[in-house]
């Protein structure tokens, strides 16, 4: 009884249109006070310790450092890069835009952040050159999102944070998914600018591309700081997040020079605002964690599906069709600071390995991204191309159908996330 008035209290607040956060706090504190008997000191207390955690520190510093290189010239850089390796092939521009927002995602760790620091760049680049504008937007709203699943992912530290998993682990996870989805959208766009005859550009001479190379190699280095970092020992994530934050100040004031002194306490406040309203949202979703547990609703959940009889296989599908489900009306955070707390006792007690689960959950919040009518990377890209949602959507579909189908095959081949931290000895 307790649980139908849970979820159903929570959808009729959402419902009215209340942002997540105020929802799932008036959810816990309307049960709490009015169904339970917990003291009011073990709720004020759970508010403070749901953010006490080390690791969300991660989520403030990789949001700064995001700002620091999409306001400091880093993306231009990139696409410079990789235009000048892949611009010659068919759709050059629409796959130079991919491996782009591939190679920004593994420095911002922000899905809308790469759509926005990509799209400003390329989307004219290619109308320029003759390609369609759905062209364009249907590459870079669904590439962006490549920002979730490439490490560093805020998401990612958030499941780590609802779960107790390793961060550095779901990191590692996370390259090899990363570069075959890139390759697969990649594919997409080439397919569909030779199905249509796309312009294409001349090839890039030797020198171009080193020089290319040569401006672009400060940005690229912060994947391998960070990601070589964690690996080695030398940081922990969060610790990490804080290099990154403090070498795209650098890099972007000092070294590019693109971004003002001035303009730096604007880059500050922009970000101070993101992170306080994701730590507001954690903590509103740490609260309603306790409520579950406290009401043993997970355990009980988890306990009548192992006595339908489900499989792993068909609980991994159960759970897609939930989180593409809850994709379409929330946003990614907010899905995972709920979702993991309930569905994660479920899958370790079927045997689903908590890695795999983990990144499982982060393609469903990629292909999130982009469905309507809440997917974030499609407002950014409307908001860009000054047309609306529907249009947008429209131009996407040929890449989410590709990765539709990339999230069927990473649910049911667990190695292509597990291979590489097995490979690195960072799991058994």
């Amino acid at each position: 009884m307790t649980t139908a008035i849970i979820f159903i209290l929570l959808t009729l607040l959402l419902l009215t249109g209340m942002p997540i956060s105020i929802a799932l706090g008036m959810t816990v504190l309307t049960v709490l006070f009015t169904l339970t008997h917990v003291p009011i000191e073990a709720v004020a207390m759970k508010l403070f310790t749901g953010i006490e955690k080390f690791e969300i520190m991660a989520i403030p510093f990789f949001i700064l450092a995001g700002n620091f290189l999409t306001h400091g010239g880093v993306a231009r850089r990139l696409i410079r890069l990789a235009t000048a390796l892949v611009g010659h092939l068919h759709g050059g521009l629409g796959i130079a835009s991919v491996m782009a927002c591939a190679l920004f995602a593994a420095i911002s760790g922000s899905s809308p952040a790469t759509v926005a620091a990509i799209g400003t760049i390329m989307l004219p680049a290619m109308q320029k050159a003759g390609f369609p504008l759905r062209f364009g937007v249907g590459t870079i709203a669904t590439a962006g999102a490549l920002g979730i699943l490439i490490p560093p992912s805020i998401v990612m530290v958030m499941y780590a944070v609802s779960t107790n998993t390793s961060v550095g682990v779901l990191f590692m996870a996370g390259i090899l998914p990363g570069i075959v989805l890139a390759f697969m959208l990649a594919m997409t766009t080439w397919y569909q600018a030779w199905k249509n005859h796309y312009p294409r550009q001349p090839r890039a001479s030797l020198r171009e591309i080193w020089t290319a190379f040569r401006q672009s190699i400060w940005g690229l280095s912060l994947i391998f700081i960070v990601l070589g970092g964690i690996y080695s020992g030398a940081f922990t994530p969060t610790e990490a997040a804080a290099v990154s934050a403090v070498y795209a100040f650098v890099v972007a004031v000092y070294v590019y020079r693109d971004l003002p002194l001035r303009d730096v306490p604007r880059v500050l406040l922009a970000s101070a605002n993101m992170s306080a309203m994701l730590l507001y949202i954690i903590t509103n979703a740490m609260l309603f964690s306790f409520l579950l547990t406290h009401e043993n609703i997970p355990q009980e959940m988890a306990q009548w599906m192992l006595q339908q009889g489900l499989s792993p296989a068909s609980f991994l599908l159960i759970v897609n069709l939930i989180l593409l489900l809850a994709g379409d009306f929330m946003e990614p955070s907010s899905i995972v600071l709920i979702m993991a707390p309930i569905l994660f006792p479920i899958a370790k007690e079927l045997g689903v390995d908590p890695i795999h689960f983990g990144i499982l959950i982060t393609v469903n919040m990629e292909v999130g991204m982009v469905t309507p009518p809440v997917g974030l990377n499609l407002y950014v890209i409307s908001g860009l191309v000054e047309r609306g949602l529907t249009e947008v959507t429209i131009a996407t579909i040929p890449w989410m159908i590709t990765m539709l189908f990339f999230l069927a095959f990473i649910t049911y081949w667990p190695p292509l996330s597990l291979w590489l931290p097995r490979a690195l000895g960072m799991m058994p």
